[in-house]
């Protein structure tokens, strides 16, 4: 699946409306953060990311596109928001790069940021859910720190930190596996 196709699919799951805040964690180079802010010109886009080279790149991609989105350096576990800042967070292939620890950390960091009634949209890799998806999990579960996620505990770890209503709404099969699509609620 090409990586625009999914990250659109992400984007509409999100149903952001006007004036929303919507954060783009682990941004990367934009891709994301620039179409979030293409297809919902009315919200108010950011993009944060650790990586400062990365960040040069999306801030080139931003000025050329000619659009007004907030690029920030920073950790996903420590989020340089102040509570209750944005309506959406969305996550593109970030939380498998962290360890368990910054995984949870980043998780209650969201929940921190997010307001209530937002909600947390992820795409990320995920349980199989077939005989393919299994043996090519077998060598992905090797690299970095996807073995959690694979696993299938990314659902349980989201409500742990307080989020509710989470799902898995989609599931998709990829060159290296299934990318799983999830949502989660911010109770009142």
């Amino acid at each position: 699946m090409r990586d625009v196709v999914f990250k659109r699919r992400l984007v509409e799951q999100a149903r952001i409306e006007k004036g929303h805040r919507v954060l783009d964690l682990g941004c990367g180079t934009a891709t994301l953060t620039i179409l979030i802010k293409k297809m919902y010109p009315q919200a108010e886009v950011f993009g944060l990311d650790g990586d400062p080279k990365i960040l040069e790149i999306a801030r080139a991609k931003v000025a050329e596109a000619g659009l007004d989105i907030t690029l920030a350096q920073g950790m996903a576990f420590e989020l340089p928001y102040p509570d209750t800042s944005f309506d959406r967070v969305l996550s593109s292939l970030l939380l498998h790069h962290l360890t368990r620890e910054n995984e949870r950390q980043t998780l209650t960091e969201v929940f921190r940021v997010l307001r209530h009634n937002g909600e947390l949209h992820v795409a990320e890799f995920g349980k199989p859910h077939n005989a393919l998806m299994y043996l090519i999990s077998l060598i992905m579960r090797r690299l970095e720190e996807t073995s959690d996620n694979i696993m299938g505990l990314l659902p349980d770890m989201i409500r742990k930190v307080g989020f509710e209503q989470v799902q898995e709404t989609a599931r998709y099969m990829t060159i290296f596996g299934t990318l799983s699509f999830y949502r989660a609620w911010k109770p009142l």
